[in-house]
């Protein structure tokens, strides 16, 4: 088959797939709701990723992509990294807004680091994984700074209170394709984009 599957419920993860993806066949979990969840149980961005690849490529039998990304801040010795969707822990399940959580512990922690100290990057590890056949990871990166309170509407999770390299804005106030020319997601996905057409071509009969 010529579609992919992304592996993933995360709706604004899903609508920035859909852009950067532009041009190729793609389905989301929406469409295979008996799809397992997987719990990302491993220690890196790549390894995450391939857990969930693997197992919806395994439930769907179509190719599968997913990707593990977070935020990874100096004077925190590059935490949250992996555990940045899940840094606030019972508190962000609590309050019902986690992404809201995750970011107000992030402040709390470095808010005595001075800024130039507040330097940090977001990391994303992309993967294709096609049944029976290979496995392809790229990664890509977006360096900035940390800010002390939240700017903009847009974007989703550290995106607030992260303002990229070269930028006065946060990545919430970027627009959509401002934020995916520059992002580690955008970066990362670009580079898969380029390799999936030929990986489907040569898919196993």
């Amino acid at each position: 088959m010529n579609a992919v599957v992304l592996a993933t419920r995360n709706q604004g993860k899903i609508a920035e797939l859909y852009r950067i993806l532009g041009g190729i066949d793609v389905v989301g979990l929406d469409a295979h709701p008996d799809a397992p969840d997987v719990p990302e149980t491993e220690l890196t961005f790549e390894g995450n990723a391939l857990l969930k690849a693997r197992a919806i490529a395994a439930h769907t039998g179509l190719p599968a992509v997913a990707d593990d990304s977070g935020l990874c801040v100096d004077a925190l010795n590059g935490m949250p990294g992996v555990l940045s969707a899940r840094w606030s822990g019972r508190f962000g399940t609590a309050t019902g807004d986690r992404d809201r959580a995750n970011v107000d512990l992030l402040l709390d922690q470095i808010a005595d680091v001075a800024d130039p100290h507040r330097a940090a990057h977001f990391v994303c590890a992309a993967v294709l994984v096609v049944p029976g056949g290979p496995e392809h990871v790229v990664e890509g990166r977006m360096h900035g700074r940390v800010i002390d309170a939240p700017r903009g509407d847009g974007g989703f999770g550290y995106d607030p209170v992260f303002v990229p390299d070269e930028h006065t804005r946060t990545a919430a106030e970027l627009a959509p394709q401002e934020k995916d020319a520059i992002s580690h997601r955008g970066r990362a996905f670009r580079a898969l984009a380029a390799i999936i057409p030929s990986a489907l071509a040569a898919q196993p009969d």
